[in-house]
């Protein structure tokens, strides 16, 4: 990445099969089902695999979806729950090597691995530490992007953006109502999930708004915060750029 130039913005949805898509709202008119993911690849930068939260799938089944995208897309993915639900985060990090090592058969289309806690996970900054530590770094030579998703608002404190920060790990921005939404950068890449959409916009949200996050990802992809979004610390200072991931995750 050159110095100065904006890290790369990568927007997209969580999944890619639905059923109203299909018939020419955004899948074409007699578009075989095994041909969505190809097409959903090629309007969007990423897909967040959210099946595997519930059941890993065979790294056959990683190697198809690869071959079906296009180079520069990524899929991001949801780790099993059977490992973000554990209260014992470092047996959870121990446990997570198998599901990493199945879903790096993705190669160079593997984006950021999601960790998400439910809000009545007690985990807080040195829980997080452990995991985080127990966790591998690289598979098949290649870095690994991880996120934490923390929906327990006691967790949210100045010493968790200290353990995220030391682990280049990124804090997700949740953009929901229910959950805390807090944006203060602690990697070189921002995952948002943008969980506000509403059914009766065509788009999912107005157009004015959809403006204001084009705004907000080329600032985190300049380096840049973001002010006007709630955070836990002062906003801070410009620094490298990042690589931006901005979900759209259906309510």
């Amino acid at each position: 990445m050159k110095q100065g130039a904006p890290g790369p913005i990568r927007t997209g949805i969580g999944g890619w099969v639905f059923p109203a898509w299909r018939g020419g709202t955004f899948y074409p008119a007699g578009m075989p089902q095994r041909e969505e993911l190809a097409h959903a690849s090629r309007q969007l930068g990423c897909i967040e695999i959210n099946s595997t939260f519930y059941r890993a799938q065979k790294p056959a089944v990683y190697a198809q979806w690869r071959e079906q995208t296009p180079p520069g897309f990524r899929f991001s993915a949801k780790a099993p729950r059977t490992i973000t639900q554990r209260h014992d985060l470092v047996e959870a990090g121990a446990r997570a090597e198998s599901f990493i090592e199945g879903i790096s058969a993705l190669q160079d289309r593997l984006g950021p691995l999601l960790w998400q806690f439910a809000d009545r996970h007690p985990a807080g900054a040195e829980e997080f530490d452990r995991f985080l530590d127990a966790l591998p770094k690289q598979a098949d030579g290649r870095t690994l992007q991880h996120a934490l998703e923390v929906r327990n608002p006691a967790a949210w404190t100045p010493e968790l953006l200290a353990v995220a920060r030391a682990h280049n790990a990124a804090l997700v921005f949740s953009g929901s109502k229910e959950y805390p939404s807090f944006a203060d950068p602690t990697a070189d890449f921002i995952y948002a999930r943008l969980m506000q959409s509403r059914a009766n916009l065509r788009a999912g949200y107005p157009q004015r708004t959809l403006e204001q996050w084009c705004l907000r990802a080329m600032r985190w992809a300049r380096g840049g915060d973001n002010p006007d979004l709630p955070h836990v610390l002062p906003a801070a200072k410009a620094g490298a750029p990042r690589e931006v991931y901005v979900l759209f995750i259906g309510a």
